[in-house]
């Protein structure tokens, strides 16, 4: 689909107020089923004609794709694969003649992280100059539209989202670009703001109007509505009212190129420089890789980082949180979202991955095991990990396909175990009469896993030992991760022998979580387990205005602190 080529236009009515986080608290028994989806966020948005009576209140929730609906109608659509999903990548380019055409090397490097649409955004003579589009990279950018986005600097987006319809999604698409007082500016952002509805109904109730139902249109808001005298303590006064996960570029007409990161370090965000000088920011080192641009660091949790005409050299700034004792990275990064030649939080993807295999050969072994195989593609590391361990040959016994569209014709005569077949096609001379281990990154809900195995079985196989290169989920992700709810969650209903019989494989083992940790040494206590362990660093945040009534602070506390079922 051609993308959509626009100018900066004037943002709305904005907030300062700054909003505080609530601490986890009980839930009452009066709402202990209104989350009815562990990841969507509950807010009360208020009615201005009555805000303290109770009656004027409408339940709404925000789901991962980051859109209002009311609770009676939240009726969101299962993932088409059976896996969580990344939802954004990010790319800003500082100081090359080529940004543009960089920018879109760096985000095709990144398409793994997003692939519902793109959007890049360049500064020229004091202009930002916009291109979005629904798809894929290579779908939305061209030599036409590249061609209007002149100039040394540019910022990019990758991005998933589950909205329906591909013009709301549209509209989500970023880089979202907007004017203020103090000139245009164009931000770029992966993660999720946990108190992001808070934000909303609060900028609202003083007449901001929301044209996108992105979370990240918040920081617009923000930071236009900041009187700070700088861009940069316009963007530091907007993060700390920002709870969650962020990690955001930003470019502004005037040339000023700012990469932001939360102070957990939920997401990834890494530096580095070509050898004409530029500088280049990116999700992952894979982005950096593609441009020829050397690896430098991450930006630090809590860090911002400047780039501008005065300061060539990236500039640092720290956001103020000073509760926060540690980190807490996303270690499904290192699971499956990143790609395995890519060093995320300071350690390599691939060592990550084949070490894990190499935990459940050593924990988990199959006697009499004729080959190892992958569920391709984000398992087959950690399969070769456990072949080198085990000593058992390594095998392609799932070929993938990679040219499956997002729909297809199906006969009117019903295959079974259609999509999988579609994906995924068996190798029948590496598994017909073998016993054979199969390895995969993680289990969701464990359709996928159970027509895997079936599968396998009718290729011929004899015993089918599946092995994760994870351990159980059991909660979902409130910081940029889409999964599904918790009663979704095989892992989170089910035994591990209660999911082997359901998924039918001759026996199953999961990455033991102490090995798990031990295999990160000092470094465990800096990531997040909270899909393993239901045990969230930080929680949606639950505060509101001053003027909601006491009554109703009480009943957003309890809402915004509600606690995943485990």
């Amino acid at each position: 689909m051609a993308a959509s080529v626009s100018v900066a236009s004037s943002t709305t009515n904005l907030l300062d107020r700054r909003l505080l986080s609530s601490p986890p608290c009980r839930t009452t028994s009066a709402y202990k089923n209104i989350l009815i989806k562990p990841y969507q966020q509950q807010c009360f948005l208020i009615n201005s004609s009555n805000k303290k009576s109770p009656r004027s209140l409408a339940p709404m929730v925000v789901n991962s794709s980051r859109k209002l609906m009311n609770v009676d109608h939240q009726h969101d659509r299962y993932l088409e694969d059976d896996k969580p999903r990344e939802e954004c990548g990010v790319v800003g380019i500082y100081g090359d003649p080529e940004a543009s055409r960089l920018c879109y090397l760096a985000l095709h490097a990144l398409q793994h992280r997003g692939q519902e649409g793109a959007g890049m955004v360049s500064v020229h003579n004091n202009v930002l100059n916009s291109a979005t589009g629904i798809g894929l990279v290579s779908d939305v950018f061209n030599e036409s539209n590249l061609d209007k986005l002149p100039g040394d600097m540019a910022i990019g987006h990758v991005r998933y989202s589950t909205a329906a319809g591909s013009s709301s999604m549209l509209k989500n698409v970023q880089p979202f670009v907007t004017s203020s007082k103090f000139g245009s500016f164009a931000v770029a952002h992966n993660g999720n703001f946990v108190n992001y509805q808070l934000l909303r109904a609060e900028l609202e109730q003083k007449g901001s109007i929301f044209s996108t139902t992105s979370d990240t249109e918040v920081v617009l808001h923000l930071i236009a509505k900041s009187k700070a005298r700088s861009f940069v303590l316009r963007i530091l006064e907007a993060c700390e009212k920002l709870q969650g996960a962020y990690s955001m570029v930003f470019v502004t007409e005037d040339g000023k190129l700012v990469a932001v990161r939360d102070p957990f370090g939920f997401r990834p965000l890494v530096m580095g420089r070509r050898n004409n000088g530029a500088i280049v920011f990116a999700s992952e080192t894979c982005a950096l890789d593609l441009v020829d641009a050397t690896y430098e660091r991450e930006v630090h949790p809590g860090e911002m980082a400047l780039v501008d005409d005065i300061n060539k050299q990236p500039q640092s700034m720290y956001l103020l949180r000073p509760h926060i004792p540690e980190p807490k990275s996303c270690i499904f990064e290192h699971i499956y979202f990143a790609q395995p030649n890519s060093i995320v939080f300071g350690k390599s993807v691939y060592e990550s991955r084949h070490a894990f295999g190499e935990i459940l050969a050593t924990e988990s072994p199959v006697e009499g095991c004729d080959a190892v195989i992958a569920v391709p593609d984000s398992g087959v590391v950690a399969a070769l990990g456990y072949a080198t361990k085990s000593g058992v040959p390594y095998q392609q016994g799932l070929i993938r396909s990679h040219y499956v569209g997002r729909t297809f014709i199906e006969p009117s005569q019903k295959i079974r175990d259609f999509g999988v077949k579609l994906k995924l096609s068996p190798v029948k001379a590496v598994l017909e009469g073998k016993t054979v281990v199969v390895v995969d990154d993680s289990i969701v809900r464990g359709t996928t896993s159970s027509k895997i195995v079936r599968l396998l079985k009718e290729a011929g196989a004899k015993e089918v030992h599946m092995r994760i290169a994870s351990p159980p989920i059991i909660a979902s992700c409130y910081y940029g991760i889409d999964t599904p709810n918790a009663e979704e969650l095989i892992s989170n209903r089910m035994n591990v022998e209660e999911i082997r019989k359901f998924i039918g494989a001759d026996s199953l083992a999961f990455l033991p979580s102490d090995s798990f940790r031990r295999l990160l040494g000092s470094d465990h206590t800096n990531f997040c387990y909270a899909c393993f362990t239901g045990k969230y660093p930080l929680y949606p945040s639950a505060a509101m205005e001053e003027s909601i009534d006491d009554t109703m602070k009480s009943t957003i506390g309890q809402l915004g602190a509600l606690k995943l079922p485990l």
